[in-house]
Order: C-alpha cells, then structure tokens, then sequence
C-alpha cells in the first residue's frame, strides 16, 4: 500500500471518532503533525500529533464575542493590583516619576508579550487554554514533559487566594473594622465560594456577569482619574496636591532588588492582557477579533493605571504612600473626602472590583486546567475535559476553589498577598521565557512542513524583547535587597518565592521521569496516547499503559494522534 493510500484509509477510519483531523504529515526527526480544523471559523492548524485533539465543535459554545474579550481582559488586569501594588511599587523605585514610568513599561512589556501570544494563536487558533498548548507544540520532545511541567505547576498554583484576601481587606474598610487573620480569611472564602458559586451553573451567564463588573471597574478608574485631576486643580481640601510632582524624579537610586520586585508588581498588575486567548476556541474569527479588542483592552487598562497613580500622587504624600501597605486606595478617598459616608461606597467598588478580578481569572483558568487535562497528563482525563451537567468546566471550577480556599488558609496573613504574588510570577516567567524562544523552533518547524502562512506574526524585536524581559525576572530576584535577608516585602527571607519556585519546577520533573519512565521501566509497560469522545461532545487523550509484548499490537491499531482505527484491542490497566 503506497502512503498517500495509507493516508487516505486512516482519515476514513478516523472520522468516525472526529472529523477535526484530516491528514497526518511526517517531516521526519520523529515528529508527527495532524492537520485539524475547529468550528470557530479559523484556519486550520498543523499540531504535532501528542497535542490534545482539536474539538471540532466547542463543548463550552462560542459565546465570546469582541465586548467580552475587552471585559474579560479588563476584568483580569484590573483587580486588585492599581489599588493594591501602587505602594510596593514605589517603595521599590524610590520615587513617583520613576514610579509613574514603570506603569508605562508595564505597558510595552505586555504589549510586546501580547504579540507572541498573538502568533501563536495564529497557528493553534481553536484551542483554548494559551501557554498549555503553545508549550506542548513548541517542546514536543520529550514527550509529554513540558504537558506534564506545566500541567503540575498549574494545579499547584492555580489559586486566587491574594485577591480574595485584599477583596476581604476592602470589605472591612467600609465598616471601618480592622479584622484579625482569622476573620479576613473567613471572609476570602466566604467571596471565593460565592464567585465560584455563580459560575458553575452556565457558561454565557458568566460571561455576562464579567463583563457587567468589567464595566463597573473601568468607570471606577474613571471617577478615580477625574478626581485625580480635581485635586490637581486645587477644587479639594488637599493642601499640596503638587508637591509630589515639583521634583518627582527625587529619591530615584533604586537597589537591583527594588527595582526588580516593582517589575514583578507591575507584571502581575498587568496580567490579564492574555485572558482570551485562555478561551480563544470560542471565539469566532479568532485572530482578527482578539488583535483588535485584546489591543483596546490593554492600551485603556494603562490609561487608566497611570490616571490612577497620579491621582494617589495628587493626594497623599509619598512618605504615606510608601507605608500604606495594601490599601492606598482607600487611603486617597479618605484623603480627598474625609470620613463621608461616600467613602465607604467608594471601598464597596474597590471590592467588587476584586470580586470581578476573581471571575475574570476563575473563567480564564478554568479553561487552562481543561486544557492540562485533555492532553491526558493529569489523572481522571474525563473529569477535567467534561461539560457535564451544566455545559462548564466543572472539575476545573472545583479544583480551583479548593486551592484557592487551601492558600487562603495556609500562608501568614501578612505576607500572604506580597509572597503569593511573587511565588506566581516565578514559574510563570520561566515558562514565558520558554514560549517565547518556543516561538523561533514552531516558525523553523512550520518552513520545513512548508505550511501557509498564518494570520499574525510577531515583530522579532518584539519576542526578543519578550525573551529578555522574563530572563531578568529569572535573574534578578536573587539579588538581595539593601536590607539584608528579610529587607524584602515580606517578614522572612527575600528570595523564598524564587526557591518554591524552582521546588515547584522540580517537582514537576520528578513526577514526570517517575511516570514516563521508572514506572514503566518497572513495570514492562509503555506509555501510550488513545483519543477518547466524551457524551458531551468533548474529547481529549487518555494516556494508557501497553505492556510491551502488546505495543506492536496497539501501534498497528491507532494513528499518531491516538484515534482507534480497528475498535478491538482489550486495553485491561488504564489510568
């Protein structure tokens, strides 16, 4: 039989599994890509064949239009971070001018990280779930490590706990009560359980109910803004409120550290830009639509940032700013208007602000989490990639509150929101730091399968950029700050998070080697990838174990993505 018959054969045996692969092609170096198509309207796409099989029809619908990519962005970048992070950042730069211009590179860093993210949607554009998929096409060898890594790290981090904590920080300031650990852990839970409460039920509610905060969060920014520019003109009882701009490049001798842990609180802040890429398969006409609305959402989100922070300048001192902890915020409506009732109503934005912050990240994350467990790495593959009963990811939904509610228990009251933060951003750099020299091995892969060109490619000096910036977000950490060991932003040693980190990295690692090759080694098994179609109409890959008189056997039956071409063979010990 010549191959091109061989081809034609195992595409009709295929189809009636799923209709989303179409051929198979071998370029050799042991790579096999599949060519699948998704319902969303976009291209096709060429995945190396381990990747998760494209869901021809998206069992979460495609009820993201360009409103809700702007919202859900909007909703994730703006939480907690311009109210929260304002004093770290300036305590770490040493002065509002420099300050003010960190918000901007916060601007540029996600700007150019926007465009890496961008092209690789271009090529992957229905599959949702970003850096899981674009990690698991850029390092496909060896096999399944990089699925697995981030499949790890994603469960073990997939917690929202700091802005639930700062969300509960702002609902006692509009009682004026000063809670005690306990009690504002109580009240993280309590909002995270309602948060994830209103998002199991139905997947276009969700949507509807992000982008309704979305816009309460932005027209907040702009009464924050406006009177910003109030006080400015003198129209408030604020006595000075020029003082911080008279010399507002004053103080600015930064330590590496300082600098470098402002850079992180601006990164965070900025997180979000990327949220719809999280649920891109449910967006029709994908590239065009995230490239302009996913464009508008970032640039008002800094616009908004830096009218924030020169109206937090106007009104309180930088002495004050500096020691203001987690509330500045609240701190300027007190400045501006005294102790009037409207305060309160003012911390009540800030709050749901938060609240729409933990929708936003809930939604997004929830598809990632899918995603890690449609490519089969995680146990229980049925389990994350089912819609079932309400048409949502429940699995994802509840692995990540109980996470959430297990972080919000377990780090010290006090540093949890600045440690939480730091410990995130770690491993995420070093896998934006991978994605984005992933993205030079996809483009040589794609010119030897001499593919079409896709929608978007990025500027080279864009993704270099990219690549240098979270290099130094590697890097830098590790030198102390002028404080010594604890003269961190938190009370122990400074750079804790960078080594959970890598704990967290290695770990990854001993689960993988444990699995993919002492335990089969062990047990005379090896590990192999079937596609499974769930009642819903989700699918997603089953790694199963072979025993090694049996792999010739499996081979002959399944094609490279794992499809059954000859349904008979009796597989007794699955995960």
């Amino acid at each position: 039989m010549s191959e091109e018959s061989g081809l034609t054969n195992r595409k009709q045996a295929t189809s009636q599994i799923t209709d989303s692969a179409s051929t198979y092609i071998s370029p050799g170096g042991g790579l096999k890509y599949t060519v699948e198509k998704g319902g969303n309207g976009a291209q096709e796409s060429y995945q190396e064949a381990t990747g998760a099989p494209v869901e021809s029809s998206s069992p979460l619908g495609f009820a993201v239009g360009p409103f809700t990519i702007i919202f859900i962005n909007i909703s994730k970048m703006i939480g907690t971070g311009v109210y929260s992070t304002p004093a770290t950042i300036l305590k770490g730069v040493g002065s509002p001018g420099l300050s003010l211009v960190y918000w901007v590179i916060g601007l540029i860093t996600s700007a150019t990280s926007l465009s890496v993210y961008l092209e690789y949607a271009s090529y992957f554009p229905s599959r949702s779930g970003a850096e899981v998929v674009y990690l698991e096409q850029a390092f496909p060898r060896p096999r399944y490590f990089f699925p697995i890594a981030f499949a790890v790290q994603t469960v073990i981090l997939s917690f929202s706990s700091g802005n639930a904590i700062v969300l509960a920080q702002y609902l006692f300031e509009v009682n004026g009560h000063s809670p005690s650990a306990w009690e504002k852990k109580g009240v993280a839970i309590a909002a995270y359980t309602v948060t994830t409460l209103l998002l199991v039920f139905n997947t276009r509610f969700s949507y509807r109910l992000s982008n309704a905060i979305g816009l309460i969060k932005v027209l907040t920014l702009v009464f924050i803004g406006i009177t910003g520019l109030v006080v400015l003109g003198g129209h408030t009882p604020v006595e000075d409120p020029k003082a911080n701009f008279r010399n507002a490049f004053h103080g600015s001798t930064p330590t590496g550290y300082g600098l470098t842990n402002a850079l992180v609180k601006i990164i965070f802040a900025y997180a979000g830009y990327e949220n719809a890429f999280n649920v891109v398969n449910e967006v029709k006409n994908p590239i065009k639509t995230v490239k302009v609305n996913g464009s508008v959402a970032l640039v008002v989100t800094c616009i908004l940032y830096v009218l924030a922070n020169v109206a937090y300048f106007a009104a309180i001192p930088a002495h004050e700013i500096m020691t203001s902890g987690q509330t500045v915020a609240s701190l300027f409506f007190h400045k501006v208007f005294g102790d009037s009732k409207g305060v309160k109503a003012f911390n009540i934005l800030i709050a749901l602000s938060a609240f729409g912050n933990l929708i936003a990240v809930l939604i997004g994350q929830s598809r990632v989490i899918r995603e890690c467990g449609r490519q089969g790495v995680l146990p229980w593959p049925r389990f994350w990639a089912s819609t079932k009963p309400f048409g949502t990811p429940l699995g994802p939904y509840f692995v990540k509150w109980a996470v959430t509610v297990i972080m919000i228990l377990a780090p010290p009251a006090g540093d949890a929101f600045n440690f939480i933060t730091d410990l995130q951003t770690y491993p995420a750099a070093a896998f934006s730091f991978a994605m984005a020299v992933g993205l030079y091995i996809v483009r040589y892969r794609r010119s030897k399968l001499g593919v079409p060109r896709s929608e978007f490619r990025a500027w080279d000096a864009a993704v270099v950029f990219t690549i240098l910036v979270n290099a130094y977000l590697l890097i830098m950490p590790w030198y102390p700050p002028s404080g010594g060991a604890t003269g961190g932003d938190v009370s122990f040693w400074y750079a804790t998070y960078c080594v959970a980190g890598i704990a967290i990295l290695l770990l990854c690692f001993v689960y993988y080697f444990t699995w993919i090759y002492v335990l089969p080694k062990l047990g005379k098994y090896e590990i192999k990838q079937e596609v499974i179609v769930l009642e819903d109409g989700s699918s997603s890959h089953n790694l199963v174990k072979v025993s090694n008189d049996r792999v010739a056997q499996w081979d002959n039956e399944h094609d490279a993505a794992g499809r059954s071409i000859v349904q008979s063979l009796d597989i007794s010990a699955k995960y």
